[in-house]
């Protein structure tokens, strides 16, 4: 009986896994239908030259064949990184990375990215743009295909709908949903509720905000001393990633000839320059992302109560898988709801529905290929005025030494009773805004007297140092419009705003500057410090003598700054939860100390000994810190070296140059080269050292140029 008992027992485990085993094991999913890529490949003819520094110049007849040389050479330098831009974008991330990835799945799912695609993909994109999409996309799929070892299994082939997906997800994101959404998995409502009159139900204290961000400036004619226009492109990005710059040349015999830098992924550039006109991005955040308290039905969850009455949500399912080992991944469904006002999250204090401007917008790489495309500042501000690209501002300069500053953003219509900027009361149906501003509403400065356009993240309405800037009561309140500085937007007025007739020295000069201004955050957290009572305390008192001493500088052979950033650095709002406080200044003071002492033994260590740009086995000390113009970003824990490795901040850098007779010049550095991901590349780390000591590259423009300094040549599609 006991034996026949096992016999059945060890029979029933063994279904027990074998069912387990059937459905866990992941699917096999798209077929790679070898035969038909390359016959899509075969209609394409492009020319890929890789100059001294491996960056590809890629050229063609038809748009659409250099963005499938696009597709290709970008894949040859970091196929990994794109795959997994792609895995996110079909919302299928999970099944590759694991339960770290489930949220951003479910995220894809909650905003209707594919529902609103198949809905408007055919008539929202041009003709030419489906073009280019087709072409990048047979360029990553030839490689996926010449590739099988580093083939990420069930992705392939890509689709043009898997590219414009990754644009409509991404984009809110630049301003800020990702802590917007934060807020609502907070312990407490971190919010009070707008009621029309004004009225609180919850207080709310809002957090100082130091962004990370970026820099640009464009100066007109009138405001160089030589005469000459001039644009600097300083996008500050994390150094690795999906969201790290790219450099690359585009020309085609259709007008299509940028230079500048791109994001795994995308098929058009996203900031640099073509022959006549270039813009540059700083990341700027009105006001964009509305959240709603909904109250429930007691007696039926599934309803909500909207204009006096309950009305039931909207229920779908999100259905993804998540990686467990191997073959092998956990199939996952969860309940999708939706409001009136749009996705709905719920926590341990409410339910919440949010509103964005991206939700059912996918014209975001529409419009990007435009402004690649335009000529001059008209046809430029035509592109900008599709207004898909829902925040962002955008500096621009030209060869006709016109300059402009659009602070960028797709913003609401809403009814100006209520208090944007708090929760709405979801029950209020004027509460939920219909439409959006037209372009003419939005901030911008159009070839301003003063001859200067900048910013750093900064208030939009310190943009030229003249008497020409933006004025906040101009525009509605609902905007949400900046208001603060960050140190790189005090220095940068101090600097470019100050300067009347700026040289080509100062105008580069000045965007390495890296000095902290008596205003900024920095010098507001480390005051106090200096006229505590720490004589009972001599380290402390050591380290209270040495802040003193600072010069307010990040320099490499600065003796405070290590201590002096350090301290600060937890001060930053960016790199703390919602509802967490920063830590005390003398908290912090003693933890730098103990870094410090622990690493290194003593306190007035150099700061380019801790702040470094590691790259393999290059490992250099830089100038810089976080919230500098020469802006770097390491973090506050030292590594078991005693060091800070850059992260993030400045990355890809460019600066560009008409002289009166249109004439352009172009020099660039990428804080380590085009090669991302293969370490036995020339091209790994080739940048870095320019880009520590802050040298540049000219870019070769003309093809015979080109041609002088080629490293590599070959063609794709039906030119092999």
């Amino acid at each position: 009986m006991l034996k026949r008992l096992a016999k059945y027992t060890a029979i029933l485990i063994v279904i027990i896994v074998l069912g387990l085993g059937f459905y866990t094991w992941t699917p096999n999913g798209l077929a790679l239908d070898g035969q038909a890529i390359k016959h899509a490949a075969s209609s394409y003819d492009v020319r890929v030259i890789r100059d001294n520094y491996g960056v590809p110049h890629i050229y063609g007849k038809r748009d659409a064949d250099v963005a499938f040389g696009l597709g290709y050479a970008h894949a040859e330098d970091d196929f990994e990184t794109i795959q997994l831009v792609l895995a996110l974008s079909r919302g299928k991330l999970a099944e590759y990375k694991g339960v770290d990835a489930a949220r951003t799945d479910y995220l894809v799912d909650m905003f209707r990215v594919w529902e609103d695609l198949d809905a408007r993909f055919e008539k929202d994109l041009s003709a030419d743009m489906r073009a280019v999409l087709d072409g990048y996309v047979a360029g990553l799929n030839l490689y996926a295909l010449e590739h099988e070892d580093g083939r990420w299994k069930n992705l392939f082939p890509v689709t043009p709908k898997d590219v414009v997906a990754g644009f409509a997800f991404r984009a809110p994101f630049f301003h800020n949903l990702d802590r917007d959404l934060a807020e609502l998995f907070a312990d407490e409502r971190q919010r009070h509720i707008s009621l029309s009159s004004a009225e609180t139900a919850f207080q709310w204290s809002d957090k100082p905000d130091v962004p990370r961000g970026s820099n640009a400036v464009a100066v007109a004619p009138q405001r160089s001393s030589d005469g000459k226009t001039r644009l600097l492109v300083n996008s500050h990005q994390p150094l690795t990633g999906p969201v790290a710059w790219y450099e690359v040349r585009l020309k085609s015999e259709q007008g299509w000839d940028a230079l500048g830098a791109l994001f795994p992924g995308a098929p058009v550039m996203l900031h640099g320059h073509n022959d006549r006109l270039g813009w540059a991005h700083t990341v700027n955040r009105p006001d964009l992302v509305d959240i709603y308290v909904l109250e429930r039905d007691p007696e039926n969850p599934m309803r909500y109560r909207y204009d006096g009455d309950w009305k039931d949500f909207e229920v779908s399912t999100s259905s993804f898988r998540v990686k467990l080992f191997g073959p092998f991944s956990w199939p996952v469904e969860r309940e999708v709801l939706w409001s009136v006002h749009g996705p709905v999250l719920e926590s341990s204090h409410g339910t919440y529905a949010f509103r964005h401007p991206g939700l059912g917008e996918i014209r975001q790489v529409e419009q990007w290929y435009q402004m690649n495309k335009a000529k001059d500042q008209t046809a430029w501000l035509e592109a900008m005025s599709i207004n898909a690209i829902s925040s962002l501002n955008t500096l621009y300069a030209d060869a006709d030494g016109k300059i402009a500053f659009i602070y960028n953003a797709k913003m609401p219509k809403r009814d100006a009773r209520f208090d944007w900027s708090a929760y709405l009361p979801g029950a209020d149906a004027n509460t939920l805004w219909q439409g959006f501003e037209p372009f003419s509403k939005v901030p911008k400065l159009v070839n301003p007297p003063s001859g200067l356009v900048f910013n750093a993240n900064h208030t939009p309405l310190a943009t030229t140092g003249g008497d020409d800037e933006l004025k906040l009561e101009d525009f509605p309140k609902s905007y949400g419009i900046e208001t603060h500085y960050t140190n790189r937007g005090l220095r940068g007025m101090a600097l470019w705003g100050a300067d009347t007739s700026i040289s080509a020295q100062e105008f580069e000069s000045y965007k390495f500057d890296v000095a902290y201004d008596e205003k900024s955050r920095v010098m507001k957290f480390l005051k106090p410090l200096l006229d505590m009572d720490f004589a009972d305390n001599p380290q402390l008192l050591e380290a209270q003598n040495l802040l003193k001493s600072w010069d307010r500088t990040a320099l490499r052979n600065s003796k405070a700054a290590a201590l002096a950033l350090l301290t600060a650095y937890r001060s930053h709002w960016e790199i703390r939860q919602p509802g967490e406080s920063a830590p005390s200044a003398i908290e912090a003071l003693q933890n730098a100390v103990d870094q410090l002492m622990d690493h290194h033994g003593r306190l007035d260590v150099p700061w380019g000994e801790v702040n470094r740009l590691i790259r393999g086995q290059i490992n250099l000390g830089v100038d810089g810190g976080p919230d500098t113009l020469r802006a770097i970003y390491g973090g506050d824990e030292l590594d078991g070296n005693g060091q800070l490795n850059a992260q993030g901040g400045d990355s890809y850098i460019q600066i560009v140059e008409w002289d009166e007779n249109g004439a352009i010049s172009s020099r660039t550095i990428h804080n380590y080269g085009s090669a991302t991901l293969d370490e036995a590349s020339p091209h790994y780390g080739d940048q870095v050292e320019l880009f520590v000591e802050k040298e540049w590259k000219q870019v070769p423009l003309a093809l015979e140029d080109v041609l002088k300094e080629a490293t590599r040549e070959y063609r794709l599609g039906g030119g092999d």
